[in-house]
Parts: structure tokens; sequence; C-alpha cells
């Protein structure tokens, strides 16, 4: 009889790199399927920039405050969400939006994404957090992999 082995990603295991001052541990991608699951920790102060990219997200907060902004109706204020723990937001391919810990607790979150954004935080991702974030690659690794910020072309 073949017994099916379980793959384990254990903590102790952790394959995690920084993008700017957030930490993302990589847990792994559901066999047959187009979706990954991360790990992510933002620190008070931290959050992206507004943005949309191809692929779906879906963040489950398991600890903290985080503010998600949806910037979809254009000339408008962009709605504001803050999700708390056991709050789940989706988010549809190409939505315009933007993540901040606006609280003074760290907030920690899954993440559900397409391989396309894992290639992305493998290749913009270091080994240490960054003080002050390298906006020049920065913007040439979002544009290599299709993010597009907010107000870029303006």
């Amino acid at each position: 009889m073949n017994a099916m082995k379980l793959d384990r990603n254990a903590s102790t295991d952790a394959d995690a790199i920084w993008v700017v001052g957030d930490r993302i541990r990589f847990l792994g991608g559901l066999p047959t399927t187009d979706v990954e699951l991360i790990e992510v920790d933002v620190p008070p102060g931290s959050g992206t920039p507004p943005h949309s990219h191809a692929s779906a997200e879906m963040f489950y907060i398991l600890s903290g405050e985080l503010t998600v902004r949806d910037f979809s109706e254009a000339g408008r204020p962009p709605s504001v969400t803050v999700a708390k723990p056991g709050d789940a937001i989706t988010l549809a391919s190409r939505k315009a939006h933007n993540y901040s810990n606006e609280g003074d607790m760290p907030v920690k979150m899954l993440v559900l994404i397409e391989p396309s954004m894992i290639a992305f935080f493998r290749e913009v991702g270091t080994s240490e957090p960054q003080a002050e974030p390298d906006f020049a690659r920065l913007g040439a690794v979002m544009e290599r992999h299709g993010i597009d910020l907010l107000g870029a072309a303006a």
C-alpha cells in the first residue's frame, strides 16, 4: 500500500524574505492549482503604494489591524476598509489598491496569490529589511512583473 507523504512547511524551515519593511514567508501552493499561500508580517507604519496587478489576492488577518484602500473609482477618494483578526479581504485582478499598518501593533496575515506575485516577491526581496526602499530597483522589478503604480504615468 502506498502511503501519501504530506508536505510540511515548519516555521523553523521558513523560506522568508523582506520586501522593504514587510517580512514574507513562502508557505507553498495547492497541487493542481495556481494558488499559493504566503504569510506577511507588516510592522507599524509599513505598507504598499497604490498599485494594481494581474493576480487576484485574498488577505486573511491573523493579528493586528490592516487598512486596505480601494482606488477603483477614478476621480473619487478611495474607499477604506480596516480589516481586523478573522477578516478576509478579496481583491480582483487589476483592482487598484494598497494596504498599510496604521496602528501601533504588527499585522500578521495570510495571503493567497498567483505565481506571478511569488516571482515578483522572490526577485525584489532581500535577506534583511530595508530602512529606505531602493525605488529605482523596486520600480524596475514591478515593471518586469506587470505591477502598475497608480499615478506612475502622470
